[in-house]
């Protein structure tokens, strides 16, 4: 798996000019349908790995191991230039410099580093914030631990709606001074709070959790953002799909008639049948 062509191309864009949209995906599969349909990126969340590896709500329970190979499972499904939330780097700052070795390992092209005090700590009743100090040794740590420099490293953080845009834009300030090569904020909800977060950096930016203010790619990609998360609706259509289809099942719905299955063309598409029996063609006869 060569995988700085696609670290190349998603630098590429993210120092060009225009903001896009990436596929959110979750397995091979997804990966590679987002690939065909012309996605230049794939957005691999912690949430998604969470519930698609444990069944489980994202709240830090799954580990770092569990997550880089579902995040290898993906990068050597396709070429689909895969970034991945890589959550708080699942502890401290030298767990940090792990994460990112074992993450560029399984072939991303790009993580994010949060802030977030996580998990969780007893007791708390709200989201809570490292301090800027801290933060910066994580992004220290992480880009210690990157060996290729086409990989890109963001800093992430969601002070803005806890804390307001002024306290989002000193920490990511702080993180640029540190040598990330970008700043992830999520829930900016506003124009305003956008327009203030661009005219005090001078880096590329990506959004997770917008608001409804905040959906044109047009004025997105002049305010300096080159990424911007829709959500991650395949996953949840993934299941509510396969609810219906076994409901429909257990309620005696002949197989033949049920609706919505993916026909034989695009299964063979997906599962890349035409390569396998290529493979099988030179190495098994």
């Amino acid at each position: 798996m060569n995988c700085k062509p696609r670290r190349q191309k998603l630098r590429d864009i993210f120092l060009g000019d225009r903001c896009l949209h990436p596929g959110s995906v979750y397995d091979p599969i997804s990966a590679r349908v987002a690939e065909d349909l012309g996605f230049e990126a794939g957005m691999f969340a912690g949430s998604i790995a969470s519930l698609t590896v444990l069944g489980a709500p994202d709240i830090i329970v799954l580990t770092l191991s569990e997550f880089a190979d579902q995040a290898h499972r993906i990068c050597r499904a396709g070429e689909l230039p895969l970034i991945v939330d890589a959550d708080h780097g699942y502890g401290n700052a030298l767990n940090v410099k792990r994460t990112v070795e074992e993450l560029e390992t399984a072939g991303v092209a790009c993580l994010t580093i949060e802030d977030t005090l996580l998990p969780k700590r007893f007791g708390a009743q709200s989201a809570e914030f490292l301090e800027i100090p801290e933060g910066v040794g994580k992004m220290k740590a992480a880009l210690a631990g990157r060996q290729d420099p086409e990989l890109i490293i963001l800093g992430r953080t969601s002070a803005v709606g806890a804390n307001g845009v002024e306290d989002g834009i000193r920490r990511a300030k702080a993180y640029l001074d540190a040598g990330v090569d970008g700043i992830m904020f999520v829930g900016v909800k506003t124009q305003s709070d956008l327009e203030m977060i661009a005219a005090e950096l001078d880096a590329p930016i990506m959004l997770g959790g917008s608001g409804a203010e905040l959906q044109d790619l047009d004025y997105l990609g002049q305010c300096g953002v080159r990424i911007s998360l829709q959500g991650h609706q395949p996953f949840m259509a993934a299941v509510q799909a396969m609810h219906d289809t076994l409901k429909a099942l257990r309620a005696g719905t002949p197989p033949s008639q049920l609706e919505g299955i993916a026909g034989a063309d695009l299964m063979k598409q997906v599962t890349r049948v035409a390569d396998y029996q290529a493979w099988q063609d030179e190495f098994l006869s």
